[in-house]
């Protein structure tokens, strides 16, 4: 059950992160709105859409099949938690009732995905469904 329950966590976090990285090579001016709105603008570009949404496509991969896991799951689990950063007003008041200027209920299971990295890292030795530890490494 714990090998089934990793490989499912897994294959949620990781292909959620391939699906915004796909956002952001596909769909451009959705990464930019969104930057624009959340980051300031940080992270728009259409050459820093191609290289964040390349690395984000390459990392979900490798997290969802369990390859070169020590980077990976690091990888995986440092993205989400800079994606919480920006919108952590939102996650303290998610009906922006003090500090948020506005509801955002749908910005709270970002925590998730943040928590579910921090499994999939603290629970590694049980993750046998895996490609690296069908390789033995």
């Amino acid at each position: 059950m714990k090998a089934i329950s990793l490989l499912l966590l897994r294959l949620s976090t990781g292909i959620y992160l391939m699906l915004w990285g796909l956002v952001k090579l596909i769909k451009a001016e959705t990464a930019n709105a969104v930057s624009d709105k959340y980051y300031g603008g940080f992270i728009s570009g259409d050459m820093i859409n191609l290289g964040l949404g390349s690395l984000q496509v390459i990392v979900g991969a490798l997290v969802a099949l369990g390859i070169a896991r020590t980077f990976s799951y690091t990888a995986q689990l440092i993205w989400y938690a800079a994606g919480l950063l920006p919108i952590m007003l939102y996650i303290i008041d998610p009906f922006g009732l003090y500090i948020a200027e506005s509801q955002k209920l749908t910005f709270f299971p970002s925590t998730t995905l943040l928590f579910a990295s921090m499994v999939i890292i603290a629970f590694r030795e049980y993750d046998t469904l895996s490609v690296d530890a069908k390789r033995g490494v």
